[in-house]
């Protein structure tokens, strides 16, 4: 199910799932409200955006009911997350998945948003975006690369191969094709064993993380061995790792990592910098068909994601 494409004029929706913006944020929270009114957007935040009921963040009725009008109001044409961190996954029984279908719209977020984005494609079949939120995509100078990308992908609709940020690397050989699902690897394990986990079959999954450590990196990997994720998948994406990309220190990256806990498995694996924390980002669709070429440094997108109209 696709959502419709951006133009300007449009009016996006932003809301909080996860951490509430404090007012310690609010100046770069309106700077990346300002990005967006100069792509030609408007610009509605929801109720509770700012709500700490439960003192370090919203209920969890609160964000989906933020998360439910913004399906439901016409008006809206795109759903944008004001950012991550730890507690999204609590809104998930609360969302109307019967509004979602029936009200097709692009949702985009990274990090903790993971879990929404991956939820929402799985429940409803719904294409959802892995890219920049408000706050620390948009609101913290965003780069050419972050624009290009938003506009690309979100505004003009374009599919095929996403243009690389930096260096990409062969970690393991090969080429597949398959469904895009992933994002950071610390929020994908709160969906392991609940119902609004993806199956994986026939995966291109992608991931990256935050502040992570080799130890951590190696037993997020063997829960998802242990759960049968690698026997679904046809290919692994890594992204930018902040943590270890960025510790001169770091004896060992996430992809070495990979390799060595899925020695027994022959599918290709691509490192890349295009997406993640702390660096610039293109925009992935979640649940969109993709090709990966481990061998050729390639990733492509091989059918539309959104609607023209």
């Amino acid at each position: 199910m696709l959502p419709a494409r951006l133009n300007p004029g449009d009016t996006i929706g932003i809301v909080a799932p996860s951490t509430p913006v404090t007012q310690e944020l609010e100046a770069q929270f309106a700077a990346g409200i300002a990005f967006l009114e100069t792509l030609g957007f408007q610009v509605v935040t929801g109720r509770h955006i700012y709500s700490t009921s439960w003192e370090y963040t919203a209920a969890p009725q609160e964000k989906a009911t933020d998360i439910n009008r913004m399906f439901a109001d016409p008006v809206i044409h795109a759903i944008v997350c004001a950012q991550g961190g730890s507690t999204a996954n609590a809104c998930l029984p609360y969302l109307d998945w019967n509004m979602i279908r029936a009200n097709p719209k692009i949702v985009l977020g990274i990090s903790d948003i993971t879990v929404l984005l991956n939820a929402i494609t799985h429940y409803t079949g719904l294409i959802t975006f892995h890219g920049n939120d408000v706050m620390w995509g948009f609101g913290r100078h965003p780069t050419p690369y972050d624009v290009d990308e938003f506009k690309r992908c979100l505004m003009m609709g374009r599919s095929g191969l996403i243009p690389p940020n930096g260096p990409r690397k062969t970690v393991r050989s090969g080429a597949a094709e398959g469904t895009l699902w992933g994002g950071n690897l610390h929020c994908l394990q709160k969906l392991i064993g609940t119902p609004y986990c993806p199956h994986f079959t026939d995966a291109i999954l992608f991931i990256e993380a935050l502040d992570i450590k080799p130890e951590v990196c190696d037993h997020l990997f063997h829960q998802l061995q242990q759960a049968g994720v690698f026997d679904r998948v046809r290919g692994v994406i890594v992204g930018y790792i902040d943590g270890l990309q960025n510790d001169p220190e770091a004896a060992h990256q996430m992809e070495d990592i990979l390799v060595r806990i899925t020695a027994e498995y022959t599918f290709p694996v691509l490192k890349m910098d295009d997406f993640g924390h702390n660096c610039p980002n293109t925009v992935l669709p979640v649940g969109g068909r993709a090709r990966l070429d481990a061998d050729a440094h390639t990733l492509e997108i091989i059918e539309p994601v959104v609607r023209p109209e």
